[in-house]
């Protein structure tokens, strides 16, 4: 997905989905979506604007620095939500 039209579509915080091997295998069998998001953004603010994007409820948010300096968060959906539906309408499965 263009990065250029998702920050039309008020993406603040999150900046694009991961797409690694092991992302894609997390939707499926934790239920969790892993987006890059900016350096900055806090797991509060993930949290709210995963849940207004895409009207679900968060369960939990965990963060990460990846080697090569960016913050990856994997976004565990509240199990009334699917992450494979989000999945797929942002086509990414």
């Amino acid at each position: 997905m263009n990065k250029k039209i998702l920050k039309q579509k008020g993406w603040n915080v999150l900046m694009y989905p991961h797409l690694a091997e092991k992302s894609m295998n997390t939707i499926e069998t934790e239920n969790k979506l892993v987006f890059i998001v900016k350096r900055n953004a806090r797991k509060k603010d993930i949290k709210e604007e995963v849940e207004k994007l895409f009207d679900v409820r968060v369960k939990k948010v965990n963060v990460e620095i990846t080697r090569e300096g960016q913050k990856k968060a994997y976004i565990k959906l509240h199990p009334d939500h699917s992450a494979a539906e989000i999945a797929s309408r942002l086509g990414i499965i």
